[in-house]
């Protein structure tokens, strides 16, 4: 079993497992192509214009070090980012886990959603993916943003917390 199987409860089932839309990939990818096409120019006019050696593979180290540092900046750490923040929904809460280093995560039970909505404008319905709102019996709903067919979880989300609180209603009589 792999993650997110392993946080679950025993008789807790997986119903969605998703990462943020692709959308947040797309500037540190434009970024990558033209850093690296950048760095690459750059190189290429120092070894065909600086003649002395020294010089030049100073220059040379310097371009690959800005290159790299830029790649680890606005490349690897979104992409990592992205990677590391997982939105889950079972049959009995939905998870949320986010971070590498400093991990942090809500669980929100089913019996506690109050209502559940979403929002995209037109780009993010361009796109297929928007903000899904949750309200709880706590504090101020909660907004996550960059969900993938938001209007698909939004659903399947409305569907689990009328069936919990038909359920209970169930029980009841």
């Amino acid at each position: 079993m792999g993650y997110p199987e392993d946080v679950l409860a025993p008789d807790e089932h997986l119903l969605l497992h998703r990462h943020p839309h692709w959308k947040m990939l797309f500037w540190p990818i434009v970024i990558l192509v033209v850093g690296t096409a950048l760095a690459g120019f750059a190189g290429g006019v120092i070894s065909r214009n600086v003649t002395d050696e020294t010089l030049a593979i100073g220059l040379l180290v310097a371009v690959l070090v800005v290159w790299l540092a830029l790649l680890a900046w606005r490349v690897i750490g979104p992409v990592v980012s992205w990677k590391s923040t997982h939105f889950i929904v079972t049959d009995r809460r939905v998870l949320v886990r986010q971070g590498v280093l400093t991990h942090s995560g809500i669980d929100i039970p089913m019996s506690r959603i109050s209502s559940v909505q979403f929002r995209h404008g037109l780009f993010d319905r361009l796109l297929g993916t928007g903000t899904l709102i949750i309200g709880s019996s706590s504090d101020e709903p909660l907004e996550y943003d960059d969900i993938p067919a938001v209007q698909r979880v939004h659903s399947l989300l409305y569907h689990q917390v009328f069936e919990v609180e038909h359920r209970h209603e169930r029980w009841d009589d």
